[in-house]
């Protein structure tokens, strides 16, 4: 099985082109939000922690925003929280698919959090400022300051370019981003020695 995982700013597309790919992908950010849905430990681990901005359960984003704005710590206390829950899910889903030649990875903060491994290929998605705004904008619970506390929580940039294996620029239209990434999925299990 061969480990690729995309790598890259927020709003510059990773998940985009992580489904091009067309083979299985894990993606955090979905598991973080079944986590909020149905994870009643940790609602309650966080309200243990948190409890003037969590209330109910469900855990609402609006919530976990809230308590991020008035102190940034606060998202070290959820993280803290959260990450162990995603590995978990992140691990089940490798085993579950180590048969496929390909998996990719769609992990926000996977090298901050040491989640890479030695033989995996990073893909490092490439996206003018302007295209980037233009998606934040459309997400819901937009809110620049929370984003900028994001922003601060990943690894410089210029760092995750420089380990990355390949770069992908992601300013193009669906079929020429198709074609891209036809040609890099090819390209990466042709040259990689998988076992």
């Amino acid at each position: 099985m061969i480990r690729a995982a995309v790598i890259g700013s927020i709003g510059s597309g990773k998940t985009f082109v992580a489904k091009l790919f067309k083979c299985p992908v894990f993606n955090a950010d979905d598991e973080v939000k079944k986590i909020y849905k149905t994870n009643k430990v940790c609602f309650n681990k966080l309200k243990k922690i948190l409890p003037s901005y969590i209330k109910s359960f469900p855990i609402k984003k609006k919530e976990l925003v809230e308590a991020i704005s008035k102190d940034k710590k606060n998202l070290k206390k959820i993280s803290y929280i959260v990450h162990p829950l995603v590995r978990q899910k992140m691990n089940f889903f490798l085993e579950k698919n180590k048969k496929k030649k390909l998996v990719l990875l769609d992990v926000p903060l996977l090298i901050e959090n040491n989640l890479n491994e030695k033989g995996d290929i990073l893909i490092f998605i490439k996206s003018k400022k302007s295209k980037i705004l233009e998606r934040l904008s459309k997400r819901e619970n937009y809110d620049k300051n929370i984003l900028k506390i994001l922003k601060e929580n990943q690894t410089v940039l210029l760092k995750k370019k420089k380990l990355a294996n390949y770069i992908i620029y992601n300013n193009y239209s669906l079929k020429i981003m198709e074609k891209k990434i036809k040609y890099l999925k090819h390209k990466i299990i042709n040259e990689t020695n998988y076992t």
